[in-house]
């Protein structure tokens, strides 16, 4: 298949890749495009914004979660649009996995066969911003840099100084973004404010994607992306049809799914019905339910106000219902969140609570499975990340632990996944694709036979 595709690098985090993204994005569309956006690595939060500006939910691709095979899978299964665009991570050649470039930007655009634009922030260097370049092109021997975007211009002056130094690195720079202080996106703990959460949040990245695009080449993006060889198409999985029903908690406090997760398990054939814990009285008459990340301690006091919420939530895992949390599903499942001087009451149903904490917790995680649980069987090995600012203090002594980690944290010594009647709720957030999402619906079939 041949697939119009680029990556929107960085030299660093911090260098304006999301809203650059964002402004390509808007631009290619303005220009007759459709666009599929992809984000590399772990991330909730950045998807949203493409997703906002796109209008075609964002997917990711990450190699240690996913595997080069898969991630490849779902690239080209997704990609359905004219041109897709992935943003990278962090540094180019940055990976979360240790001192290679395993699961950097580098390494998903090498899997792909994708060119890269570099952005560079030149708001305090001149010539010296030639010298990044050459360093980061110069560092492989195909680093598939194919054009360079420069943000935080000063001057025309400075512009042009920039560009004469680049001149003789023959890399043609496809966009000179002036510096602007107004162009800012709310923030918190772990990042930006994500676009889903907040319409403000939403609007504010299509005006930026719209101001910086100006300042774009397309012409040239558009021939890097032309430039990307063709791709082995990969036969996804059939669809089963529908077996089971699982509610999905999706709101202001959770919403930190990766479409993969879903498109997975509605593949193994879950109908999804989505419900607030916000705003429902109840959680939806289903055979399972799946509570995602998010910031259930920002909305702490809304969440512990509905007591009907949680009493139903409790009820049915104590029903034996299958019930599967990750991290702000974790917290949510606790007798109570503290933040700051406050103690909300929470769902309960976990013999612990959960603190927040002013250290930010993130990894990839790997290790293996101790016990049965509603996703997998003992014995297998685990990949996923970890990402937050809380811990649980309180757990008991013979609480049970899916998982023994051998890299990552988890909840206490090394070991996440507390398992309670048939609930699954961890640290960990696993990509479900493949055998744990099969094991999930096959869970949920299982209790509404029973």
């Amino acid at each position: 298949m041949r697939i119009p595709r680029v990556v929107i690098a960085g030299a660093a985090s911090g260098v304006g890749k999301t809203s650059i993204t964002c402004a390509v994005i808007h631009g290619l569309m303005s220009r007759g495009y459709s666009v599929q956006p992809f984000k590399a690595g772990p991330d909730y939060i950045d998807p949203t914004f493409l997703s906002a500006v796109s209008g075609n939910a964002a997917g990711n691709l990450d190699p240690w979660l996913m595997g080069g095979g898969e991630l490849k899978r779902s690239f080209v299964a997704n990609s359905t649009s004219d041109i897709s665009v992935i943003e990278g991570v962090m540094g180019y050649y940055d990976g979360f996995a240790g001192d290679s470039n395993f699961a950097s930007t580098f390494d998903v655009a090498t899997r792909l066969r994708c060119p890269s634009i570099l952005v560079l922030d030149a708001a305090r260097v001149a010539r010296s911003v030639a010298a990044v370049a050459a360093g980061f092109a110069g560092f492989h021997k195909d680093s598939r840099i194919s054009g360079i975007i420069l943000n935080r211009i000063g001057s025309r002056k400075h512009e042009l100084l920039c560009r004469a130094a680049l001149a003789p690195l023959k890399i043609p720079v496809v966009g000179v973004i002036p510096r602007s202080e107004s162009a800012r996106l709310e923030s918190r703990h772990l990042g930006l404010v994500p676009a889903v959460e907040r319409e403000a949040q939403a609007a504010a990245i299509r005006d930026i994607a719209r101001t910086f695009s100006d300042y774009l080449d397309f012409e040239g993006i558009v021939a890097i992306c032309r430039s990307a060889g063709p791709l082995k198409g990969v036969e996804p999985p059939r669809a089963a049809d529908r077996r089971a029903v699982l509610g999905v908690a999706l709101d202001s406090s959770f919403n930190f799914y990766y479409r993969e997760n879903l498109d997975a398990l509605r593949r193994c054939g879950a109908e999804i019905r989505f419900f607030s814990p916000l705003a429902d009285a109840e959680a939806p008459p289903c055979d399972g339910l799946y509570i995602g990340g998010g910031f259930p301690e920002i909305l702490g006091p809304q969440l512990a106000g509905n007591r009907s919420m949680a009493a139903s939530i409790r009820k049915a895992a104590e029903d034996h219902t299958p019930v599967y949390a990750e991290c702000g599903g974790l917290m949510y499942l606790t007798r109570s969140i503290v933040y700051g001087q406050e103690r909300h009451p929470m769902v309960g149903l976990l013999d612990a609570d959960t603190r927040m904490t002013r250290q930010m917790t993130l990894n990839y995680t790997r290790g293996r499975t101790m016990h049965d649980s509603i996703v997998s069987g003992p014995g297998r090995v685990v990949r996923a990340h970890e990402f937050h600012y809380s811990r649980l203090e309180s757990v008991p002594s013979d609480a049970r632990f899916a998982y023994r980690l051998s890299v990552g944290e988890g909840i206490a010594q090394g070991r996440d996944g507390l398992l309670v009647y048939d609930t699954l709720a961890s640290y960990c957030h696993l990509y479900l694709a493949g055998e744990r999402a099969g094991n999930l619906v096959d869970s949920c079939v299982r209790h509404s036979r029973g």
